[in-house]
């Protein structure tokens, strides 16, 4: 242990860490819960002090010296597995001040290892021209715009060409469609897919809208919005490193003093993980239903037999990709609760829940796309067809009488199938029975294919 002295008083640091007597004291006063910082915050705000050093260098405001060492020691952290080096819990100030100072401890201690002495100060050199109030919401767009960018879309991605493949393979027969859980008019199962990739093809365009507010930077605000010991054109120049790092499009927030106060951005873009996730259950709800059985349930189509569904009932099979999938989205849903009332705390200058907004939607963003792609690869992807059932639930449903509203009106179709469902016969039967139609007519009028689309 070593004993670091400052206008608090004394704190005893392991001596086989980078951090410091912050980092130290939010150990202490913060022994809640098991939650630390995510690791792409923690990330993005070391990529972040590395752009603002090599801007600070470029407009003389650190010694060549200083700078590079700092820019050295991020890209240190950046490629190795330091993770250990930041172990602050979630459960801290609503600034994330901690945090910031967490990390200028590390870059600062490791930057002075490597020059072989004590010359780069974590405030005055690693935090020059920032302040957590501007970095740590900083950091946090930049998270979150490259865990959407890079984990979430691309399980998206995977979704709607999985659908395009069913669709290829399956999508030209018909079935009975549903409403309010009970048989409704013919649809292809096309057309049913259909319907569950597009709400993946909306879910990819919403999140668009959404990067666009994440990518505007509340950088050079520092205190209160207002760039006190920050410089003009400090912004800017940090956004363009960032780009060109990351190859993205950051750009300074046209207004700082909303950029620190307000979290809308989050909301907004949470909302749009909330309605995937929404989406997500209802698409997995769907199809453990239409899989359900397999002898005594609808068991239109065949889910891939994973593992044991039963330590009791020997070989039964569950749907257990859709449940995992639906106990993810509730956690996100929840999640988006938390967000939109954490972004209600931006009281005067600054908003005081920001580890709380960045952690919901790090966590919403990692579980939506870790479990649509398990979705994906385990579930979705090994769906089989049963077409016979199919058939028969078709040729037995009495909704397909819906065709012949426009031969024999509302009121006397009704009756047909009032007759067909109480003695247990087919529309068919009944029409040729009551003299409505002979059997040739009747076939050559009663077309499955016709019942899917409009005139």
């Amino acid at each position: 242990m070593s004993t670091i002295n400052d206008i608090y008083g004394s704190v005893e640091v392991p001596s086989d860490v980078y951090w410091g007597a912050n980092t130290q004291r939010s150990l202490v006063n913060f022994p809640i819960g098991e939650e630390t910082m995510p690791q792409p915050l923690i990330e993005a705000l070391i990529m972040l002090k590395k752009a603002c050093a090599e801007v600070n260098k470029s407009h003389f405001k650190l010694e060549d010296e200083i700078a590079d060492a700092i820019i050295l020691a991020c890209d240190t952290l950046l490629e190795g597995d330091y993770s250990n080096q930041f172990p602050l819990s979630v459960w801290q100030t609503g600034s994330g001040t901690q945090t910031n100072m967490n990390v200028n401890e590390v870059i600062a201690n490791l930057a002075n290892e490597r020059l072989g002495e004590t010359k780069v100060h974590p405030n005055d050199h690693v935090n020059y021209g920032q302040s957590s109030n501007d970095v740590f919401p900083t950091a946090m767009h930049v998270s979150a715009v490259l865990a959407i960018k890079n984990r979430l879309e691309p399980s998206i991605g995977k979704i709607i060409g999985t659908f395009s493949n069913l669709i290829d393979t399956y999508g030209t027969i018909i079935k009975t469609g549903r409403t309010h859980l009970q048989d409704a008019t013919p649809i292809s199962f096309g057309q049913e897919l259909s319907g569950w990739q597009f709400m993946f093809v909306e879910g990819s365009r919403q999140i668009e809208d959404a990067l666009k507010y994440l990518r505007t930077l509340p950088i050079g605000a520092t205190a209160v919005g207002t760039g006190l010991n920050a410089y003009e054109g400090f912004d800017a120049a940090v956004c363009e490193v960032l780009n060109r790092y990351l190859e993205e499009s950051f750009r300074p927030t046209e207004n700082k003093f909303h950029g620190i106060s307000s979290k809308d951005s989050f909301v907004f873009s949470h909302g749009v993980l909330n309605t995937i996730a929404s989406n997500a259950m209802k698409m997995a709800n769907d199809i453990r239903f239409l899989a359900s059985g397999p002898r005594c349930g609808l068991g239109e189509i065949n889910l891939p037999a994973n593992e044991a569904g039963s330590s009791i009932m020997p070989g039964k099979v569950n749907p257990t990709q859709s449940e995992a999938l639906i106990m993810t989205t509730i956690q996100v849903m929840s999640n988006h609760h938390a967000v939109t009332m954490g972004s209600a705390m931006g009281n005067f200058e600054l908003n005081a829940c920001m580890p709380l907004i960045i952690y919901n939607t790090l966590q919403s963003t990692r579980l939506l796309a870790d479990a649509l792609q398990s979705f994906n690869d385990r579930c979705l992807s090994g769906i089989t067809v049963n077409e016979s059932k199919m058939n028969t639930n078709v040729e037995t449903s009495l909704m397909t009488a819906t065709f012949l509203n426009r031969k024999f009106g509302y009121d006397e179709t009704a009756t047909i199938v009032k007759e067909a469902h109480q003695k247990n016969l087919s529309i068919r039967d009944v029409v040729i029975a009551r003299g409505l139609m002979d059997q040739d007519a009747f076939d050559a009028f009663f077309d499955y294919e016709k019942m899917i689309k409009p005139d």
